[in-house]
């Protein structure tokens, strides 16, 4: 499964909706939120992220791309 910024955006805007959050109009800045924190959650995921496999033919560790 590819991680993507626009699907985690989706997920919080739903998640802030069913909080009763305004994500949309004029003045509503929780979607601008939402795509805010999920860039930063996938950049840090992309960038620090690794997979430790600690067994088998492929154990060791692997970055998260």
């Amino acid at each position: 499964m590819a991680l993507s910024k626009a699907s985690l955006k989706s997920k919080i805007v739903a998640n802030l909706q069913a909080q009763g959050f305004t994500t949309t109009g004029q003045h509503a800045y929780a979607a601008k939120m939402a795509e805010a924190i999920a860039n930063a959650v996938i950049d840090e995921i992309t960038s620090n992220g690794q997979v430790v496999v600690t067994s088998g033919s492929s154990s060791g560790t692997y970055k998260i791309t």
